[in-house]
């Protein structure tokens, strides 16, 4: 087999610029590793001046990225704009959840610690990026995590921003609604006294004072999201995907499995698996009493 050796290749000297990367990007936004993303807006207008590189989301779990490119190594302004943008990005549509992504050709040491610094108080994700070619008129760009972020403990529910029965109405519908108190009513009868908790961005459960989030509902107009808190596992991998049920990515921040219900049919459909995982998730919960 034939060795095919690999050019390096400095970008900032060379004719590929910012823009170049934004369109490889925007052609296949999975390149950064976040799955697949929407590319919902590139040199995005900022209100107080300057322009977001590319703002990406991924529709399924509300999370919104904003990416700020840099040829060569990071700096003070790359970082700075960075956390700028998204702290802008946040403020504008609290609504989604937000994290700051620098890509540089090089995370220096001394702004990977400054970086380090702010992971797990900001959601910060470092990428360095590297152009190789590989003919004479190929390039490759590839992109490797640097720092992830740090999703801040398991005990989100405590500070959740409280709602009430009324919000989700208006934000799903009565079908979806009746969905998610049925789901209730499965979990009450191992959990008695169980009910639900209604925050801004899902809802929870509550018993006695303490919140047991091992089962969270996000209702929508065309689907609710269960997420299920339970170790990952082969076993319960295999039995969800022997289900046929619709899913998402497996939330290692908080370890959720999530189901996708789209409509009553499915929920009777899978009316069995829903039940084993709230059995399997109970007992793996734990309870905080909330502040």
């Amino acid at each position: 087999m034939e060795h095919v050796k690999l050019t390096k290749i400095g970008m900032r000297k060379s004719p590929l610029n910012e823009r170049w990367v934004q369109e490889v990007l925007k052609d296949d936004p999975s390149l950064l590793g976040f799955g697949d993303l929407d590319v919902t807006a590139t040199e995005r207008r900022q209100p107080h001046g300057g322009r977001l590189d590319m703002l990406l989301a991924d529709p399924e779990t509300s999370t919104r990225y904003e990416v700020e490119l840099q040829l060569g190594a990071t700096d003070e302004s790359h970082i700075i704009r960075t956390l700028e943008y998204w702290d802008t990005e946040r403020r504008r549509y609290p609504q989604y959840e937000h994290i700051a992504v620098i890509v540089a050709e090089e995370i220096t040491s001394r702004f990977f610690n400054v970086i380090s610094l702010f992971n797990g108080f900001i959601p910060i994700v470092a990428i360095q990026m590297t152009a190789l070619r590989l003919a004479e008129d190929q390039v490759s760009l590839v992109f490797t995590r640097v720092l992830d972020h740090v999703a801040l403990g398991t005990d989100e529910e405590d500070k959740a921003e409280p709602s009430d029965r009324f919000y989700w109405d208006k934000r799903s519908t009565k079908g979806m609604m009746k969905l998610v108190d049925r789901i209730h009513s499965m979990v009450e009868r191992q959990d008695h006294g169980v009910e639900l908790k209604y925050n801004k961005h899902y809802i929870g459960l509550v018993n006695d004072g303490s919140v047991n989030n091992y089962v969270t509902l996000i209702p929508q107009k065309k689907k609710l999201i269960v997420r299920f808190r339970i170790p990952r596992s082969e076993e319960v991998t295999d039995m969800i995907d022997a289900a046929g049920i619709g899913t998402l990515a497996y939330d290692k921040g908080f370890n959720n499995y999530q189901i996708l219900i789209p409509n009553k049919t499915a929920f009777d459909e899978h009316t069995d698996l829903l039940i084993d995982l709230i059995n399997i998730a109970q007992p793996n919960s734990t309870k905080h009493t909330e502040g």
